[in-house]
């Protein structure tokens, strides 16, 4: 999962960062709405955490916008602002989901995986192809039910293909999904995890179309 923070408050900025990448999340933070605006237009993103009291722009007003220009990522809204006047303001606003500060790491982190199990129109967190298992909160990856030990990156990696339901993934997004904003990216890095997915899972679980990108095809028998 691809996380975009807007948040202006650093401290609280880089606590959520480090708690998202504990939970095996790839995740960046921007300060301004400004900021949040060109970030969404730059890269793939699953899910945005919006915080209202941006320094440019209330972060309302943004939320409204960006619903009005066709964005349908789910947002969740991280703010002080405790009225129910303000949570039902937000949730009108285009809002998925409203969560006061202070906050417990893992309520947020469980809140995502709930918005995009939504988005993906699944009723349950676990995702499953054949014999192929995913939980995307745990982490856990079993095939014909023994357990699969996959890195963050491959982990990342398969969750994104999974997401897709067969629909190709180009190069850059499939990196969007792996890699922060900082990082520096090797020219092979992509290829080395669909390797390592590929030895792990089946040579065929991942199909390379040419000129393209990849997508998920099927789980070798």
């Amino acid at each position: 999962m691809r996380v975009l923070l807007v948040e202006d408050d650093e401290l609280i900025a880089h606590g959520i960062l480090a708690g998202l990448r504990a939970h095996g999340l790839t995740a960046d933070a921007v300060r301004t709405a400004a900021q949040a605006e060109a970030a969404l237009l730059a890269m793939h993103c699953d899910v945005v955490i919006l915080d209202l009291g941006l320094p440019d722009e209330d972060g309302m007003s943004l939320l409204r916008r960006l619903r009005a220009s066709g964005m349908v990522l789910p947002v969740l809204v991280l703010t002080a602002r405790d009225a129910v006047q303000d949570r039902i303001a937000g949730l009108r606003a285009g809002a998925d989901d409203y969560l006061l500060k202070p906050f417990d790491l893992d309520e947020l982190v469980a809140r995502l995986h709930a918005l995009l199990r939504r988005a993906a129109g699944r009723s349950v967190d676990v995702m499953e192809h054949g014999p192929l298992r995913l939980d995307p909160a745990s982490g856990e990856v079993s095939l014909h039910g023994q357990p699969v030990v996959l890195s963050r990156r491959e982990r990342a990696l398969l969750t994104a293909l999974l997401q897709a339901r067969g629909r190709i993934l180009s190069p850059d997004q499939l990196k969007d999904s792996l890699y922060d904003f900082n990082e520096e990216i090797e020219s092979n890095a992509l290829n080395v995890h669909i390797h390592h997915l590929r030895r792990k899972l089946g040579a065929d679980v991942i199909e390379t179309v040419r000129g393209v990108g990849y997508r998920f095809s099927r789980v070798s028998a």
